[in-house]
């Protein structure tokens, strides 16, 4: 199931179709079915070359070649993260005095 055998597929299916009305019509002129009650063998074809089209396509992760690579993996830095990501400010200890920049210290940063 390589590339090869997608495209010899894609490369068929106008002979076999070519093929297929073919006989709908020979079997209009030389047998008692009309053309009116064998047409729908058209689409029967066309259903088939497609399921076998989809059959023989690639499909996982690793034949998708229009995607993305992942993004590296990164651990903190050594020494955590210089900002809170809630706050957008520097982290704070918990329990420990506001700084004279946190919200809700006082002006001139006593209390």
């Amino acid at each position: 199931m390589n590339g090869n055998s997608h495209s010899t597929i894609r490369a068929i299916r106008g002979p076999v179709t070519l093929i297929t009305i073919g006989v709908l019509f020979a079997l209009n002129n030389f047998t008692r079915y009309g053309f009116d009650q064998t047409w729908p063998v058209i689409l029967i074809v066309f259903g088939l070359l497609s399921l076998l089209r989809r059959g023989m396509q690639p499909t996982g992760p690793a034949n998708a070649p229009n995607m993305p690579p992942p993004p590296p993996y990164s651990y903190p830095p050594p020494g955590g993260y210089s900002q809170s990501p809630y706050a957008g400010g520097p982290a704070s200890t918990p329990g420990a005095p506001p700084q004279s920049g946190d919200a809700g210290a006082p002006p001139g940063g006593s209390v």
